[in-house]
């Protein structure tokens, strides 16, 4: 009985070790792809220089150098705008920044007019609601006051009976006749 337990547990050591091996021998390791430098498309086509991100290409001297990450746009002392290309090279670097600089703009201008024009539709349909509810409302309170009227009425009259019964009723023609009996 001792005998099998443990070779029960040599066989599952044995096949988790197995397993273990396996799956390390599967993983595959990749080694780091290196990029050529920038400097080193500078006698090479624009083309070649922006298939790197970080490249910036200039076409008065056709040099690849480094996008300059420090600063948003490239000195001019690098390359002027309008020669510089990054990203593509049948567009510069100038006319770059004017199209997304309208194209923020436009959409600032297309989010500023939807939220006026959301926040003046709210403002209709709450204004719609709240003459609905307020006429509601006006009802209601109407109601009340008349079911209140009503009561003082009921309880007036209900006085006025008791006050006939005890000889306490006075007339209402001649609201001073009880100074005028003393």
């Amino acid at each position: 009985m001792m005998v099998s337990t443990h070779l029960c547990l040599l066989f599952a050591t044995s096949c988790w070790t197995c397993l273990l091996a396996s799956a390390a021998l599967n993983t595959v390791t990749t080694a780091p792809v290196l990029q050529n430098p920038c400097s080193y498309f500078s006698s090479k086509s624009c083309k070649q220089c922006l298939t790197n991100v970080s490249c910036l290409w200039c076409y008065t001297n056709k040099t690849c150098m480094d996008y300059p990450v420090r600063s948003i746009l490239p000195s001019s002392s690098l390359c002027s705008l309008s020669d510089a290309r990054w990203g593509f090279c049948w567009m510069n670097f100038e006319a770059f920044i004017i199209t997304m600089s309208v194209l923020a703009g436009i959409l600032l201008l297309c989010f500023g007019i939807c939220c006026c024009y959301c926040c003046c539709c709210c403002r209709k349909h709450s204004r719609r609601g709240l003459d609905a509810e307020e006429e509601r409302f006006i009802a209601e309170q109407e109601d009340r006051r008349v079911q209140a009227q009503k009561r003082k009425n009921e309880r007036k009259a209900k006085h006025d009976e008791i006050r006939k019964k005890y000889g306490l009723l006075q007339d209402l023609e001649h609201p001073y006749s009880k100074f005028e009996n003393e």
